[in-house]
């Protein structure tokens, strides 16, 4: 009789003790930030080491006057088919038409809506519906970079002709003098649309490369003026291999700042929900700036080990 009555004790006792050891502890907790790539290459998804990751976010940018460009438009239809195959959701981020600034060319609000909603009616229907209004909208290397009011501007046209989409309204780099972009960019919005600004993307390679959050910290005070339950995307981040003479070439000091980003994204995790690191393919030193987590034949890097350990405790 003893018996039989312990032995429903002990079975239970041992379901709880096995349930109590299933659970992550403290040091391998998961943290509800997604965490992808940015890249432009579409052969990136076919990369062994890509698919090992286990990415399921990914992050194009296009230029805002794609759909006239065949070529381009093309590339994008295809980049986003490719990843959709493996059920890999794409962001799409409208940018300029030209790197060199001079020649970049700021549209009108209403070619901005030609434009880009055509690119949005030929990527919707393929399963898009992430989109950032301007790329890195405060750097000299970006039309917008001294017209925070049109950036506003593009975001009222978005929000109309994407409706139902999540939107990235402002998207900033973590320089000097961003706080200032912030401000302008908020004041140019009608005071009804504030509040549905409230998704910020934010380019943190100071932050992360340093290993630092003024900069992070910065643009959220700022935002925070304005919108009173903000969420942020780190929509380029990672570390830096090589960028002119502030980052000599150096996969092992691009691993290490890889390593802080995901303490940054402890630390910031009920702010933030995406993170996407930039970028999949490495160049080699052979250009200005290289932020590759894998070389340019595919093999393995230091940052790459970086990602795939942060990964661990992340939601992707």
């Amino acid at each position: 009789m003893l018996r039989r009555t312990l032995t429903p004790l002990l079975f239970t006792a041992m379901l709880a003790a096995a349930a109590i050891l299933a659970l992550p502890s403290s040091s391998q907790a998961r943290y509800d930030v997604a965490v992808g790539v940015g890249d432009q290459n579409v052969q990136m998804f076919d990369e062994p080491l890509f698919h090992q990751a286990g990415i399921q976010h990914v992050r194009y940018f296009v230029p805002w006057n794609a759909a006239r460009r065949p070529g381009q438009l093309a590339k994008v239809v295809a980049y986003v088919q490719r990843a959709r195959r493996d059920g890999i959701s794409v962001m799409v981020h409208i940018s300029t038409d030209d790197l060199r600034t001079k020649r970049a060319r700021l549209p009108s609000a209403r070619s901005y809506r030609t434009d880009v909603g055509r690119l949005i009616r030929v990527l919707r229907p393929l399963g898009v519906r992430e989109w950032g209004v301007w790329n890195e909208a405060n750097n000299a290397s970006q039309p917008t970079w001294d017209h925070p009011a049109m950036a506003a501007r593009y975001y009222e046209v978005m929000r109309s002709i994407c409706r139902g989409c999540r939107i990235i309204a402002l998207d900033v780099l973590d320089q000097r003098k961003v706080e200032t972009y912030v401000a302008a960019f908020y004041r140019a919005l009608p005071r009804n649309l504030r509040r549905s600004a409230r998704f910020v993307g934010v380019h943190n390679y100071g932050d992360v490369n340093r290993k630092r959050t003024s900069g992070l910290r910065t643009i959220m005070t700022a935002v925070r003026r304005h919108v009173r339950a903000p969420r942020y995307w780190l929509t380029e981040t990672g570390g830096i291999v090589e960028l002119g003479r502030s980052f000599p070439c150096s996969q092992t000091r691009a691993a290490r700042a890889t390593n802080y980003l995901f303490t940054l994204l402890k630390k910031y995790r009920r702010s933030i929900d995406r993170a996407y690191v930039y970028n999949w393919y490495g160049t080699g030193c052979r250009t200005r700036m290289d932020t590759g987590v894998v070389n340019a034949d595919g093999s393995r890097r230091p940052s790459y080990t970086a990602l795939r350990r942060g990964l661990t405790r992340f939601a992707r």
